[in-house]
């Protein structure tokens, strides 16, 4: 099992370089950001900070999405830090929530996110690719290699994902409504005529060691608003009629106004809807047992990553329990003589 950290992109940026750096010291896999431009400072740029100043760890966005940027624009950048720094970046990409919404915009459609998961993979894989009418290719991409991860929660985004992503983003950890989801994603993949097992997933939640549970769920009550800005669309377009888990969508019925300016933040005025129980299931809380125990179950449904999300006052603690007692436990053991 790999395993990831979700940073924003706060001022100062020093300090994402610096969270990065030590997120790499005790061994994580993956190092994600929001991508959301008019709430946090740019993450590409700060992409090239975390890979010059590490040596092993990816990066990449969770997520962005087709309707900001130009799809060419976005390629050229993925392949543009591969070429610099050896293939260390992932594109994760969905239809977007808080870097459209903000300026009064709105999620891209599916078809567009199928489209421009296949341009932004072509382009930043050095092959050629029509788009709008034409064929292009980057004349000076060489040895760049990118995989395209889709994020998503609707039964025809989870189809897409399976169709067209190379990995499958789900941000919760409840389990059984992952395995509900990995499921459908690895049935999308099969019925299209794709390898199931080609496919990554991975499950996004935040994480916090510690022992004052209520203090765990009070700094991560933001991500239950977060999650509900997704699951109020998927109401709007299917009800409430089975087609998600009743699990996912209950708990939004106190939902009113979301204030973007303070999206992703612990101690959102917001949240104040999203119960403690929603907390527990899509969150990872308590001590470093609690989190080892989630993780196996996370593991056994098919989960081949979890990025816990540092939005929370306890960020250097958890990362070092993670590297020293949590993720040891979830690696594959060798033994050094058998």
């Amino acid at each position: 099992m790999d395993f990831g950290v979700v940073l924003q992109t706060n001022p100062p940026a020093q300090r994402t370089v610096q969270l990065a750096q030590l997120s790499e010291a005790h061994g994580f896999d993956y190092l994600w950001t929001f991508d959301s431009h008019l709430l946090w400072q740019e993450p590409y740029v700060i992409y090239s900070q975390i890979l010059d100043r590490t040596h092993r760890i990816k990066v990449g966005p969770m997520v962005t999405n087709p309707a900001t940027r130009d799809w060419t624009v976005t390629a050229s950048v993925f392949a543009t830090l591969n070429e610099m720094y050896g293939n260390r970046t992932v594109c994760g990409i969905g239809r977007g929530d808080s870097a459209v919404r903000v300026t009064n915009g709105k999620p891209s459609t599916l078809k567009e996110v199928r489209e421009a998961t296949h341009v932004i993979r072509e382009l930043a894989n050095c092959r050629p690719v029509d788009h709008k009418g034409t064929t292009l290719q980057f004349p000076w991409a060489r040895t760049s290699s990118l995989e395209v991860w889709v994020a998503a929660y609707g039964p025809l985004a989870l189809k897409a994902a399976g169709e067209v992503g190379d990995g499958f983003i789900l941000q919760l950890a409840d389990v059984d409504i992952a395995a509900w989801m990995i499921e459908s994603v690895r049935t999308a993949a099969s019925n299209a005529g794709r390898d199931p097992d080609a496919i990554t997933f991975c499950v996004a939640a935040p994480m916090y060691i510690g022992d004052d549970l209520d203090h765990q769920r009070d700094q991560c009550r933001w991500f239950g608003g977060m999650v509900g800005n997704h699951v109020a669309d998927i109401v709007a377009k299917y009800g409430e009629s089975g087609a998600v888990p009743q699990a996912l969508t209950d708990y939004i019925h106190g939902r009113q106004d979301y204030d973007y300016n303070e999206h992703g933040r612990a101690g959102n005025t917001h949240t104040a809807f999203v119960p403690d129980a929603i907390i527990d299931r899509f969150c990872l809380l308590g001590t470093a047992e609690d989190h080892i125990a989630k993780l196996e179950q996370l593991k056994a449904i098919g989960c081949d990553q979890f990025a816990g999300y540092l939005q929370h006052d306890n960020k250097e603690e958890t990362l070092r329990v993670y590297g020293e007692t949590v993720m040891p436990a979830l690696r594959d053991h060798v033994t050094a003589r058998s």
